[in-house]
């Protein structure tokens, strides 16, 4: 069964940093694209970020892009997403994911099947 657990959110000033981290049960995290989604409340969820395989390639939403950054480390099972320059309207439960294709970086909430828990991010003004 596949888990995965995210951590590191928080309460943070705008224009502060946060690193989220999520780890994934399992010994094939290798094989599979990883995902970062967010939900605000009273909105739907939305695609932030995307990694693949090998972490090579990445791919983001155009209103993270610059400011957020996607990697993993496979040897630890963990996918991060590194965020700067925060804003208040980042403020949403952020999710992490696996997505079952593994030839493109999926965007939509559909590609992907297994989620965490999520964690909440809050950016003051």
């Amino acid at each position: 069964q596949v888990q995965l657990v995210e951590s590191g959110g928080g309460l943070v000033q705008a224009g502060g940093s946060l690193r989220l981290s999520c780890a994934a049960s399992g010994s094939t995290f290798s094989s599979y694209v990883m995902g970062w989604f967010r939900q605000a409340p009273g909105k739907e969820r939305e695609f932030v970020a995307a990694i693949s395989r090998s972490g090579g390639s990445t791919s983001y939403a155009d209103s993270v892009k610059g400011r957020f950054a996607i990697s993993r480390d496979n040897a630890k099972n963990t996918v991060y997403l590194q965020m700067n320059s925060l804003k208040p309207e980042d403020t949403a439960v952020y999710y992490c994911a696996r997505s079952g294709r593994w030839w493109n970086l999926p965007d939509r909430s559909q590609d992907y099947n297994y989620w965490g828990q999520g964690t909440q991010v809050a950016v003051s003004s």
